[in-house]
């Protein structure tokens, strides 16, 4: 099944690009790159530089989907175990 806006919670979110567009750090606004690894509380995203661990709780994120269309989430709608995550209904 393709991701969609309305399944990319039941999806795995590793290899898709995304952009911090508001969190309680202001430092992690702008971080944008691909997403390389996810623990329960946090999305590691690649950056040029090195690896950004940005939490999910109070971040919002703008992840661009394999179509091409722009979704964003709330990171508090992320949390939870990625394995775990992908298995929920919404």
């Amino acid at each position: 099944m393709p991701i969609t806006k309305r399944n990319v919670l039941r999806h795995e979110l590793i290899g898709l690009d995304a952009r911090v567009v508001n969190s309680s750090d202001s430092g992690l606004i702008g971080t944008y790159g691909r997403i390389i690894d996810e623990t329960r509380d946090m999305l590691v995203i690649e950056q040029v530089d090195k690896p950004r661990i940005v939490p999910k709780v109070n971040s919002t994120f703008r992840i661009m989907l394999p179509s091409g269309e722009e979704i964003e989430v709330d990171g508090a709608r992320l949390v939870a175990n990625p394995e775990e995550r992908v298995k929920k209904r919404r």
